[in-house]
């Protein structure tokens, strides 16, 4: 069977060039493909919808074309999302994006199409920087030239791309790949071409570029380049705070289910896994509560310790040996109480702002019989009052986001006064309360920057834990209950 194709084409102010694309289109296509065009007229001022849907009638065509005009203008991007709801609610296969100016050469579609017909990408850029020389020679403006090369370059580094070109209006996307991100949620303007490369990155979707020839005609541009080139590169710096935390945007938000991956190991650098090591003496039995995929317990199993991990989903296989024992739990509802008995260690990082109630948890733990008052808690937890996101508050930012202090799935927020006061409130006695900095490594990548970015961290933390501490690592132990007092009276 004949895979669907929908060959859209945007158009705006276009009466003399549009019939002249559906003319370029090659008609052999349809000898591969069951093939469909679809023109929207974006409420231009001219009479592109009237010449060219006469000039649809007036030809016999060896492809069905549609030409729909929009009322009001939708803008670039606004017109994009209409076309691919077509191609989507419509059943295609793929859709390929072509402009009514006739900038973006029809002839290119066979060899375009080729990859996303034989699975090799997700979505094809054709690009105009491939061929060293074809852009200029093919009549791009000097400063479009360098304003592309500079944008493009500058999205390459920030994104971990290495695309040649990320401002080609020449794409083309399996309609599988669309129906997976969030594209409906994106800008109407012209900066929408960055922000659905962007999803299709973070939706781990694979992008292959192809060279295409360049033509500049003398249609007149209605793209304002200094807004535009502002737009792309606040898009492009706002998906990567989106990364670290720092902002939470559902338009990015196109990754596959992560969340265990999410908590990766923090064992190279000052972090609560290196602390809990610090903590934590060789051959000790330790309870680990929040357990996740195990990478303490490893760590943890190499210095002689027996582990039993508790969490609400178990450890890939890869690393469930690491356990003595591993107990499937959620955490908001009661452990068992035998659970902790004989441990020397009972171990809660990022665990206590999960709960949705910790008050109660901490209470039920410190009125466990089988708790002794020699056993430590080594917890961490995120401080929100770290000084971005306090930053982030004076601008009008709370956001939550897929990791960090302001994680998705974190319940209750607390600052160095509110855990110190929930474990006292509870009879635990505060052994140790410190500032732990930032995970440089994670967010920018292991190397002289964010090492330099972690000793700086670390210092200032220690002088304003309140302020610079980017999480709170406690070491605490329960203090005797009115019924471990009352029993030793009497005794």
């Amino acid at each position: 069977m004949k895979k669907r194709v929908l060959i859209f084409i945007v158009a705006y102010n276009a009466e003399k060039t549009l019939s002249n694309v559906f003319a370029r289109i090659p008609a052999d296509l349809i000898n591969t493909y069951e093939l469909e065009v679809l023109a929207i007229d974006d409420a231009s001022e001219d009479r592109t919808f009237e010449l060219s849907s006469h000039a649809v009638t007036k030809k016999r065509w060896p492809f069905p074309i549609k030409i729909l005009r929009n009322k009001t203008n939708q803008g670039y991007g606004g017109n994009q999302k209409i076309g691919y709801f077509y191609a989507i609610k419509m059943g295609f296969d793929y859709v390929a994006l072509l402009h009514g100016d006739g900038q973006y050469a029809p002839e290119c579609l066979p060899e375009l199409l080729e990859p996303l017909a034989t699975n090799k990408a997700d979505a094809v850029m054709g690009s105009r920087m491939m061929v060293s020389g074809s852009a200029r020679s093919g009549g791009m403006p000097f400063y479009k030239f360098v304003g592309n090369k500079i944008l493009s370059c500058l999205q390459n580094n920030i994104l971990d791309l290495k695309l040649s070109e990320f401002h080609s209006g020449y794409r083309l996307y399996t309609i599988d790949a669309l129906s997976k991100i969030p594209f409906h949620l994106n800008t109407n303007d012209f900066h929408f071409d960055t922000q659905i490369i962007i999803q299709l990155q973070r939706a781990e979707m694979k992008i292959l570029e192809l060279p295409i020839p360049t033509y500049y005609g003398d249609e007149i541009c209605h793209v304002d380049g200094l807004k535009y080139a502002w737009n792309v590169v606040m898009t492009t710096f706002r998906a990567r705070l989106n990364d670290i935390g720092f902002v939470y945007d559902r338009i990015y938000d196109c990754r596959p289910d992560l969340s265990q991956s999410l908590y990766e190991a923090k064992l190279d650098f000052d972090s609560p896994h290196t602390r809990a090591m610090v903590n934590i003496n060789s051959g000790e039995l330790i309870v680990e509560l929040g357990s996740g995929e195990g990478h303490l317990a490893l760590a943890l199993m190499k210095k002689g310790c027996r582990v039993i991990g508790v969490d609400f989903r178990a450890p890939s296989k890869k690393n469930d040996f690491a356990f003595e024992k591993f107990i499937r739990h959620d955490l908001n509802k009661p452990m068992p109480h035998d659970l902790v008995a004989n441990a020397d260690k009972i171990v809660m990082l990022d665990v206590i702002e999960h709960l949705s109630n910790p008050e109660l948890f901490v209470d039920n733990l410190r009125e466990n019989p089988y708790l002794s008052t020699d056993t430590e808690l080594v917890v961490s937890t995120g401080n929100v009052g770290f000084f971005i996101v306090r930053f982030g508050l004076l601008l009008g930012m709370f956001n939550y986001g897929k990791r960090g202090i302001l994680d998705l799935t974190h319940m209750r927020l607390f600052t160095f006064t509110t855990i110190r006061r929930l474990f006292e409130q509870s009879g635990f006695e505060i052994l140790k309360i410190s500032g732990v900095p930032a995970p440089f490594p994670i967010a920018i990548g292991r190397g002289r920057v964010s090492r330099t970015l972690l000793k700086l961290n670390q210092i200032l933390a220690s002088i304003w834990p309140n302020m610079f501490a980017y999480q709170i690592f406690l070491k605490v132990r329960k203090q005797a209950t009115l019924r471990d007092l009352l029993d030793s009276v009497e005794k």
